[in-house]
């Protein structure tokens, strides 16, 4: 058992904090923004709160965050309430927001000063991924940094992984996000020509979702598509910040991403129609939108 404490209790940090204490058997204390939400999540699991980012952290062996972007990541870490003023020499954060490499980076040298070990962790498997623990981890930092931490990740983890240096684990959830948004796009792209071209759209799938064209969007998105229901999983706004980010490191290393790109635009689509806080597979509602 460790001393833990998890910093941004939205829908994947409740949850995976949950994990840490009730799976994992860890000492944990939270911090949110919204002190009320931190309160819920001590009722609900027993564990303690703090009343900032320092003191929540300030006994802890190890200290995961998970809020929304760069800016709010640093607002957690540094400073005079942050997480690190509080961290004690030889304690180890990991991040496990879907961040820039760049700020990664940042945040490992600002720990190194305090004497702290640094893994960037970003996660992939969604709010139903945090809420059964089964969330894939792509980690960067130091090998006996991560042998050190994983024992402790599991708790809301099916896969671990150490991708390499310090902000490896952000470059390869970029990655990830490049992938999900071609396998999605052309997704609602099939539906919405089986439906133009009037077939059974729930019998095309269970034959073709056995061949090469099956996924894991396709089994688990295409019922909820087809019925024009997209209130499942990960929002539009949240994934338009991941291709943001994405787009910014093409920009920064040279990659050529133009169906990235392109379907970034699509989403903004999306998000012009009022469909913000659709799940991404909405993008079938821009196709099939009159």
């Amino acid at each position: 058992m460790a001393k833990v404490a998890f910093i941004g209790l939205g829908v994947m940090g409740f949850p995976m904090a949950g994990h840490l204490k009730e799976k994992g058997g860890h000492e944990v204390t939270v911090y949110n923004r919204t002190a009320a939400k931190a309160e819920d999540w001590a009722q609900k699991f027993g564990g303690r709160t703090g009343a900032t980012p320092a003191q929540a952290a300030s006994e802890a062996d190890f200290v995961f965050t998970c809020v929304g972007n760069d800016d709010d990541l640093r607002s957690v870490t540094l400073g005079d309430t942050g997480v690190l003023a509080g961290m004690k020499r030889g304690s180890v954060l990991i991040d496990n927001t879907t961040a820039s490499a760049e700020v990664a980076r940042e945040l490992e040298a600002a720990a190194r000063e305090k004497g702290v070990d640094f893994i960037d962790a970003p996660v992939s498997g969604g709010q139903a991924g945090a809420e059964n623990g089964v969330l894939t981890v792509m980690c960067g930092g130091e090998p006996q940094t991560f042998d050190k931490a994983k024992p402790v990740i599991d708790a809301y983890a099916r896969m671990v992984g150490l991708m390499g240096p310090v902000g490896s684990g952000q470059l390869t959830k970029m990655m990830n996000q490049i992938c999900i948004a071609g396998i999605v796009q052309g997704l609602a792209e099939s539906i919405h020509f089986g439906k133009q071209a009037g077939l059974d759209i729930e019998k095309v799938i269970e034959v073709i979702s056995k061949g090469a064209a099956g996924s894991w969007q396709m089994e688990n998105r295409y019922k909820t598509m087809n019925a024009g229901k997209y209130d499942f999983g990960f929002a539009v706004d949240w994934m338009r910040k991941d291709l943001d980010i994405v787009l910014t490191e093409a920009r920064r290393n040279g990659a050529k991403l133009p169906m990235t790109a392109l379907v970034d635009q699509f989403y903004g689509d999306v998000q012009a129609s009022g469909g913000n806080r659709w799940d991404t597979s909405s993008l079938l509602a821009r196709l099939d939108k009159k």
